[in-house]
């Protein structure tokens, strides 16, 4: 079959705090699908039959009508989607990469990218993603979980001096992209990174602090590539590093030794395959000195904008940015 000949749905946007994201990446991957020739329909779930008829506004900042995850499932259930054969996931956060989406899609029968409904959830969880990194023997920082409920300032502060001291990281269990999350240096500042992270979810995890490096793997088709190492200029890898061009520095391939290199690329399979991943996903690290490796979590639908890793990592093995679109859209056919 002719690229010309399939039909690709390009979800964009949504209701998570990662729309703006997920427009940048949206915008990406539709440049790439257009020169491929893919015969491309864009499709903001959040706004549900209430579809912009320029595809611009797609991926403007400003938002033209009322977001909501209840038109998830006017839109998925709509005629948009009845003779599509592919779904392109260009969403992040919360109703895009947590299985809710992938859940309506595979309601109808219809074929997308990226991980499944469990892997999907289970990444997304970080409090699951570390047991199971601990079930199949993937280092990962010491943390406990915490619940609004539980949100007790004198317990995890004594909790976080027994398990493993301060500094440590306070993030919400299931949102991505660095939000929400603080380095949280004395108890001072602790209970105000507590109700910051708790502003994202109901649940937050308080993790050990990994002094080092910041690593990355992508896995394409079971295959691990180049080791990445972010250098952000501000020495922490925020939001605003993550981001904004110019604000952090990349190696790839990493500058560690070979043995190492080929220790973290073990170990993000490990952890790509504990939670199920399929087609592609983008595993973040911490390094110590001593090159000890320290697993953080499973990106099941890494950004993929000219700042993004994934594509970087690719690229480091001779896949260009439209050859990457290109096999994920395949591999999610077959």
């Amino acid at each position: 079959m002719q690229n010309s000949e399939i039909n690709v749905a390009l979800l964009v946007g949504g209701v998570s705090s990662e729309r703006k994201v997920s427009k940048a990446t949206g915008k990406s991957i539709y440049s790439a699908l257009k020169n491929l020739n893919y015969n491309v329909t864009v499709i903001d779930p959040a706004y549900g039959l209430s579809q912009p008829e320029d595809v611009e506004l797609f991926f403007g900042a400003d938002d033209i009508f009322p977001l909501s995850a209840r038109n998830y499932i006017d839109i998925v259930n709509s005629a948009l989607f009845d003779d599509v054969d592919v779904a392109f996931l260009a969403l992040h956060g919360k109703w895009g990469e947590d299985g809710r989406i992938q859940s309506l899609l595979e309601m109808r029968n219809l074929k997308y990218t990226g991980s499944g409904v469990l892997s999907s959830s289970l990444a997304m969880n970080k409090f699951m993603t570390k047991i199971m990194f601990q079930h199949y023997d993937v280092r990962t920082p010491r943390w406990f979980i915490v619940s609004r409920d539980g949100n007790d300032a004198d317990l995890i502060k004594k909790k976080i001096e027994k398990f493993f001291g301060f500094p440590c990281v306070i993030k919400p269990n299931d949102e991505g992209s660095t939000v929400g999350i603080s380095i949280c240096r004395e108890p001072d500042s602790l209970a105000e990174a507590v109700e910051r992270a708790f502003e994202y979810s109901e649940n937050v995890l308080i993790e050990e602090f990994i002094p080092g490096r910041e690593i990355t793997v992508g896995i394409l088709e079971n295959r691990a590539l180049p080791a990445l190492e972010i250098i952000p200029c501000s020495g922490f890898y925020d939001y605003e590093s993550k981001y904004t061009s110019g604000k952090s520095d990349y190696i790839v391939p990493a500058e560690i030794p070979e043995n190492v290199a080929r220790h973290i690329q073990s170990q993000a399979l490990l952890a790509y395959n504990s939670v199920g991943c399929r087609q592609y996903a983008r595993i973040d690290f911490r390094m110590t000195g001593d090159f000890k490796s320290y697993c953080l979590e499973v990106n099941t639908l890494p950004g993929m904008t000219s700042t993004s890793l994934f594509p970087k990592m690719a690229n480091a093995v001779g896949i260009s940015f439209e050859e990457l679109i290109d096999r994920i859209v395949k591999s999610a056919l077959k």
